[in-house]
């Protein structure tokens, strides 16, 4: 495995990301990661997304991690949401059109706030094959805009969220349709401290288990 930096463009603004790349020579699936709330600290650097983008390139699947406008060497200022969906559009299109990367599977992850981020563009762009969201900081309106993504999503959190509690997490994604797959992890609070392998582990085995079985676009 090998850890490549790189900068790609998004509008007029330059934004910098870190590929995970594992040691292969076909096509490889890639996954973009998404980092929680630029304005509480968060980064590409976060535990949660390093974590996952290493279990990804372990597990034969090209993980792509970037900082949000405004964030690290990131140009532009914060967007509120709104923007930031356009450095993950951004974050898709570099992808897709790197070399040994398989554009017919990708998938996106969101961590927290980005996952609230991810949501939106996952329903709008098709080259998103599987959307998985950690501990979904979503809105009341984004998890009913759930409900209209029809290719498989994953859902974790853990039982100790105090900002998604268990009982408000498991009554969303109860309406939410197939396919889903909703995991729950013991112990685990929104920051998952001592549980990142944990829940690399998981979303890795999902992204696994997806991208090799992706339909052609």
């Amino acid at each position: 495995m090998k850890r490549v930096p790189v900068t790609f463009p998004c509008g007029d603004i330059l934004l910098e990301g870190i590929w995970h790349l594992p040691h292969a020579i076909s096509l490889l699936p890639a996954v973009v990661v998404c980092h929680p709330h630029p304005l509480y600290g968060g980064n590409m650097s976060n535990n949660v997304v390093f974590a996952i983008c290493q279990v990804l390139a372990q597990q034969s699947i090209a993980a792509f991690r970037f900082n949000f406008r405004g964030v690290g060497k990131s140009e532009g200022d914060f967007g509120e949401g709104i923007t930031e969906q356009e450095d993950i559009e951004a974050a898709l299109a570099f992808i897709s059109t790197t070399p040994d990367i398989d554009q017919k599977r990708i998938g996106l992850a969101g961590y927290s706030f980005s996952a609230g981020v991810a949501l939106p563009v996952a329903l709008q762009d098709e080259r998103v094959n599987l959307l998985a969201l950690v501990s979904p900081a979503l809105s009341d309106s984004g998890w009913e805009q759930i409900k209209g993504y029809t290719k498989p999503k994953l859902l974790i959190s853990g039982n100790q969220d105090f900002v998604i509690p268990l009982s408000q997490f498991e009554q969303y994604t109860k309406d939410i349709p197939e396919p889903k797959h909703c995991q729950i992890i013991s112990g685990a609070d929104h920051f998952w401290q001592g549980y990142e392998e944990e829940v690399a582990q998981k979303v890795a085995q999902f992204f696994v288990a997806g991208l090799n079985q992706a339909p052609p676009i």
